[in-house]
């Protein structure tokens, strides 16, 4: 994985821009027009993995390089260039300059009436200080990327913006908390593998414009890099969140020992368990705080997540998933205590729009001691990966929400992960006995009869289970899960838990690994 976290704060903290009057919303240069179609954007990739991989050109390295994350913030795309700044109830489109972490312009066409015409870059189009080194690269730039802001008739404008591609194939959207936080990608390539991550990059996107804000934006994308080419087609659209329509038709010049489909990337230092917890003040630094999984039978999953010594990657084995996501669930502002609000980060929810067949949800956590880095990434891997000189294609919606769009109905949820050291009764804590502590909270246990408590079911890979008890947590209207578990050694554990009522689940299913070198 690639240190990201800072990088991506450069989508949204470039220096508030100032508007421009109106007779001077002139938009970009734009190139001479040509046909263009969807069709033959995916035969162009296809022919593209036919041929030896290209890598990119990249312009001044040395002065790009120079332009670290604080020189790229100062770099001011200008909102009177804006692609459709001038029409009402548009969705205008900004761009970014190269720097350091993001080198490689990539070419940009606008498209109405089934013409593009490509947005020429012009050094104008930005402003920067006198003496900034990027100002030496001149007309030989280019573009890095874009961002969707919110309407000119919009208070916000130009300040606000909802969508952004930057770098390889990341984009990421804003939720319906005003927040950005995680980012997605077009595809994952052997992630946590030994050959080494690859990260295929978006070269070229033709934008179709949203001629009413109901009306979605169409972008369309073409993928290129060492293992594979790709064509990829985006419906936007921006609501509460945001909800886009993925369909990616991936070509393979190898075979990809790792493929990841709808990958998700997030970061996750600390929550309210783990070492971690004891090397900041805050009380936790998270994107999001657990993978939610809505299985192919039925089964709603909820795994906190972890930031393990080693690299730690967790396969959940199903056929025709329903969905899965990367959530921020806990949105308590006194469990943060941060101004970049991690509460209010948004969740992103996969869901497939045509049956993926058997494979499997991967959750890879890499270790980090800074919340600089995402360390997080969940996506699905196909049990059977097309081979070299194969080909598939992959439809699913995406959600940038504050939760999941489909939340368990009639099932309580997890709150809460605590972890502590246990003991038999009038004994000293031992240290290969653990306490472990799930939360739920939900209408399902709203419900219940006073004095009614359900059963807890817990199992564990290895080790022994001491006790177990459903009890109140005293103060609110969750019901908690305690049990003790006996597990010397260094081994992980991997733990299941839900609770009951007669023969129906109350609960989702609580799973976890339990890393016994490691727990608090």
């Amino acid at each position: 994985m690639r240190s990201r976290r800072a990088l991506l704060r450069l989508a949204t903290g470039l220096a508030t821009l100032v508007a421009a009057p109106r007779h001077l919303l002139a938009g970009p240069a734009l190139g001479e027009p040509e046909p263009h179609a969807f069709e033959q954007l995916v035969e162009r990739a296809r022919a593209l993995a036919r041929a030896p991989f290209v890598p990119p050109e990249r312009p001044a390295p040395d002065l790009v390089q120079a332009i670290d994350y604080e020189r790229h913030g100062q770099i001011r795309f200008r909102p009177e260039r804006a692609l459709w700044a001038e029409g009402p109830g548009r969705h205008p489109v900004g761009f970014f300059p190269l720097g350091r972490f993001f080198p490689v312009p990539v070419a940009i066409h606008r498209v109405e009436d089934g013409r593009a015409r490509r947005v020429l870059y012009d050094p104008e189009d930005y402003e920067s200080p006198a003496d900034h080194p990027w100002r030496a690269i001149g007309p030989a730039g280019g573009h890095a990327g874009f961002r969707v802001h919110e309407p000119r008739s919009r208070p916000d404008w130009p300040r606000q913006d909802w969508l952004a591609f930057l770098g390889a194939s990341y984009f990421r959207a804003i939720g319906e908390l005003g927040q950005y936080g995680l980012s997605a990608r077009a595809v994952a390539v052997d992630t946590a593998e030994p050959v080494g991550e690859e990260f295929p990059a978006f070269t070229s996107f033709w934008l179709h414009p949203a001629l009413r804000v109901e009306e979605p934006l169409v972008i369309e994308a073409l993928l290129d890099g060492p293992s594979l080419a790709g064509a990829f087609r985006f419906l936007a659209w921006r609501g509460a969140g945001v909800e886009m329509e993925v369909e990616a038709f991936l070509f393979f010049r190898r075979t990809v020992a790792r493929l990841g489909i709808a990958p998700l990337t997030s970061m996750f230092w600390y929550g309210e368990y783990g070492e971690s917890r004891w090397l900041d003040w805050r009380p936790e630094v998270h994107d999001s705080d657990g993978l939610a999984i809505w299985t192919g039978a039925g089964e709603r999953i909820w795994r906190p997540l972890n930031n393990p010594e080693t690299v730690v990657v967790s396969s959940f084995l199903d056929r025709d998933p329903r969905g899965f996501g990367l959530l921020q669930r806990d949105r308590n502002v006194e469990h943060y205590l941060d101004g970049v609000r991690f509460e209010r980060r948004p969740s992103a929810w996969v869901e497939p729009l045509e049956p993926w067949g058997p494979g499997s949800v991967q959750l890879v956590e890499i270790p980090t001691d800074h919340e600089i880095h995402d360390n997080i990434v969940a996506m699905w891997v196909p049990a059977e990966p097309p081979p070299a000189g194969g080909e598939g294609r992959w439809r699913y919606r995406l959600f940038w929400l504050a939760d999941d769009p489909y939340a368990p109905r009639g099932l309580a949820t997890v709150a809460a992960t605590r972890v502590g050291r246990g003991h038999e009764p009038g004994a000293p804590r031992a240290l290969d006995i653990f306490r472990i502590v799930v939360e739920f909270e939900g209408r399902a246990l709203d419900a219940l009869p006073e004095g009614t408590l359900p059963e807890p079911v817990v199992s564990a890979s290895r080790g022994r289970l001491l006790r177990t008890v459903a009890e109140p947590v005293p103060g609110t209207r969750r019901l908690r899960i305690l049990f003790d578990l006996h597990a010397p050694g260094g081994e992980p554990v991997e733990l299941r838990a839900w609770l009951r009522l007669a023969e129906r689940a109350l609960s989702e299913t609580w799973l976890w690994q339990l890393r016994p070198g490691a727990a608090g």
